[in-house]
C-alpha cells in the first residue's frame, strides 16, 4: 500500500524558502534530478561531502515523499533535530547495525517512499569519496527496491565562496536506475561489501577524476550484482 503523504504548512513554507535561497547562494543546476522516477520506492545512493546536499536535493525533490537516514547526534542541536523531525529524516546509529533505524527504511520503501542513503557513512569534506559500507547493500536485497547513483560536486570551497561573494558552484549529477540480484547462493559479508563497493563506482563514475577517491582505480570495473533497469 503506498500512502500519500501531505506536508504540514510549517514544512512547505521552510522547504519554499530553502528552496528559492539555494537558488540566490549557489550556482545550481537541477536539470538532471528530473530523472528520478516520479513514483515508486526507490533508494537514492549518494556522496556525502558537507551539509549543503540535503536540503538541496529534499527541496527540489517535492512532492516527492522522501526520508532519508541521519546521524542521531544531529538531534543533539534542537534547530536540527526539529527540521528533520519535520522532513521525517530516520535516525541511524553510527558504527553498528541499527535494526530500527533499517526497519524504518524497509518500511518507508514498502509505503512508496524515497530513502537516501550516503553509504560513506559520513561527511567527506573534500568530496574524494571513502569507501561505502554494506547497510546499502541489505537494504536494497530485503527490499528489492531499485537504486539511483546520485553524485554532487563542486561545493567543496563554500565558505571561501561565500568570503568572496561568489556563487557557490553546486552540481548534481544522476546515473543510471539498477537493481541487485544474487544468485541463488548465501549472501555473505563479502557479498553484501561487494555490492556495496559496485553501488559506490557507480556514484565514482558519475564523478570528475579527482573526486573518485577510493575508487579512482575501479571505475571501469563490470558489475557482477547490479542490473540496469530498462525503462
Amino acid at each position: 500500500m503506498m500512502l500519500q503523504v501531505v506536508a504540514s504548512p510549517l514544512t512547505r513554507f521552510l522547504n519554499f524558502v530553502i528552496k528559492q535561497g539555494s537558488t540566490v547562494v549557489l550556482d545550481i543546476d537541477t536539470s538532471e534530478l528530473k530523472r528520478v522516477p516520479r513514483k515508486g520506492p526507490l533508494i537514492i545512493a549518494t556522496n556525502h561531502i558537507n551539509f549543503i546536499e540535503v536540503p538541496v536535493v529534499y527541496t527540489h525533490l517535492q512532492p516527492r515523499p522522501i526520508t532519508g537516514l541521519v546521524k542521531v547526534e544531529t538531534w543533539n542541536n534542537p534547530l536540527m533535530g526539529l527540521l528533520f523531525d519535520l522532513w521525517g529524516g530516520i535516525p541511524v546509529r553510527r558504527g553498528e547495525a541499527d535494526i530500527s533505524a533499517a526497519k524504518r527504511c524497509l518500511q518507508a520503501l514498502k509505503e512508496g517512499k524515497i530513502v537516501a542513503i550516503a553509504p560513506e557513512g559520513t561527511r567527506s569534506g573534500d568530496g574524494r569519496l571513502r569507501r561505502g559500507h554494506a547497510g546499502i547493500a541489505f537494504l536494497a536485497l530485503k527490499s528489492q527496491a531499485p537504486i539511483l547513483p546520485l553524485a554532487f560536486y563542486g561545493a567543496e570551497q563554500y565558505w571561501d565562496d561565500l568570503r568572496s561573494l561568489n556563487k557557490i558552484p553546486f552540481r548534481i549529477r544522476v546515473g543510471q536506475l539498477f537493481t541487485v540480484e544474487v544468485p541463488s547462493q548465501p549472501i555473505t559479508q563479502k557479498i553484501r561489501d561487494q555490492i556495496a563497493d559496485e553501488i559506490m563506482i557507480q556514484i565514482a563514475a558519475l564523478l570528475p577524476p579527482s573526486y573518485r577517491g577510493y575508487y579512482a582505480q575501479r571505475v571501469s570495473e563490470p558489475p557482477q550484482y547490479l542490473k540496469p533497469v530498462v525503462s
